[in-house]
């Protein structure tokens, strides 16, 4: 890590930075059967959500892209604003920086979840830490300040957006099985679902191309491959779903 830049950082970021306002980022993503996320490791080794400040000159939402492309090198994924978090008392806990630093001011956060393809990215540390790297969200390490509560209403709003809009397209290969989508949204609800039930509703609200190629490989019959139509389902993220699970 290079002292200088971060010294500079401690004393005079809030020449670049807005005060008392900061992004903090729930990225999740699907590899194994699981539903990871992205957690960085400071320089004292104590594990927090990847987060940013603003710009004086970008908005708060074009902060969350810029973040989000330094920690994953990716662009033009889904990203959805879900909470503000201003307890007063939300960062409490051990300091990284000089105490007279802009940094330990009190800072509002406004809290972004992101849905992206697990093998498409390459976690990247930032200025304050030394590593960036997924966890499965029933096992992640104790997280700084109120960074773990970040994370389980990102998790609570994304299953609650799974009755309003589809959820897939960001998180599954370009080609996936219905098994495998299947597997996503139980993986995400944390619960089982009815799997004709889960095929047809998937199928009636038309946002899938079945292909004529199968999955070949396993043990029992290959099961067809399917993909996203990309310009349906955005349509369906646009006006949303009928009903919920």
């Amino acid at each position: 890590m290079n002292s200088k830049l971060l010294k500079d950082f401690f004393l005079i970021g809030d020449q670049t930075f807005l005060p008392h306002v900061s992004v903090d980022s729930v990225i999740f993503g699907f590899h194994d059967d699981q539903l990871k996320v992205l957690l960085l490791k400071w320089e004292g080794g104590a594990w927090c959500l990847p987060g940013g400040f603003v710009k004086h000159d970008e908005s708060v939402d074009d902060s969350a892209v810029r973040i989000l492309h330094e920690r994953t090198g990716l662009e033009n994924i889904y990203l959805q604003q879900f909470h503000t978090f201003g307890d007063p008392a939300r960062e409490k806990g051990k300091k990284i920086a000089p105490a007279k630093s802009w940094i330990n001011k009190r800072f509002i956060t406004i809290g972004y979840y992101a849905l992206v393809e697990f093998s498409k990215v390459d976690p990247q540390p930032d200025i304050l830490s030394t590593e960036c790297r997924w966890w499965n969200v029933s096992k992640v390490p104790a997280l700084i300040y109120d960074h773990k509560q970040i994370m389980n209403k990102a998790l609570e709003i994304l299953r609650l957006d799974l009755n309003d809009h589809p959820v897939g397209y960001n998180l599954l290969p370009e080609k996936f099985t219905m098994p495998e989508l299947q597997r996503l949204y139980e993986t995400i609800l944390g619960e089982s679902l009815d799997r004709r039930n889960f095929q047809k509703r998937m199928l009636g609200i038309e946002i899938l191309e079945k292909l004529k190629e199968r999955k070949l490989g396993g043990a029992h019959k290959a099961p067809f491959l399917y993909r996203f139509d990309k310009r349906k389902y955005q349509k369906a993220l646009k006006q949303g779903l009928k009903s919920g699970w």
